[in-house]
């Protein structure tokens, strides 16, 4: 009897790890898309979300874009969507400090949709965290069209 792990024993591993709150950070997921971020140059907390991305098992490369804004509006990311980075996780845009959790769960569920965005650089959202002050903020869920819903609340 070979000692392997299929899909199936795989994804369950997965989601029981999310549903106790790791999000399966502990096991690196050979299927997790890579990720190319973008920041405006010399954005620290944004390096701190990568480094959240790779714990998670992401393989992740960072770059400086002068013109993040002009990538946000030739990808068709809505302005008012606008976080401090912005990352291509498979098909979808991810803007801003989303968190892993919400991540993963977006490519589990593969919603029609452009992306998940968290507007702004809410405090304690992940690699905002100051001290343990937090506010509350959602994540939203976008459309092509330019039309968002909440995806999930933090």
């Amino acid at each position: 009897m070979r000692n392997s792990i299929n899909r199936r024993t795989l994804l369950a591993t997965i989601a029981s790890g999310y549903f106790l709150g790791t999000a399966g950070a502990s096991l690196a997921d050979p299927e997790l898309p890579d990720v190319a971020a973008f920041r405006n140059p010399g954005c620290s907390c944004c390096e701190n979300w990568a480094k959240l991305m790779k714990d998670a098992g992401f393989k992740i490369t960072m770059s400086d874009d002068p013109d993040l804004a002009g990538r946000r509006k030739s990808l068709g990311v809505p302005e008012s969507l606008a976080g401090c980075h912005l990352a291509q996780v498979g098909r979808y845009l991810i803007e801003g400090h989303v968190p892993i959790d919400d991540v993963l769960r977006v490519l589990d569920e593969q919603p029609d949709a452009m992306g998940l965005a968290v507007p702004g650089m809410p405090v304690g959202s992940p690699g905002m965290e100051v001290d343990g002050e937090t506010e509350t903020y959602a994540v939203l869920l976008f459309k092509p069209d330019g039309t968002s819903k909440v995806y999930s609340q933090h």
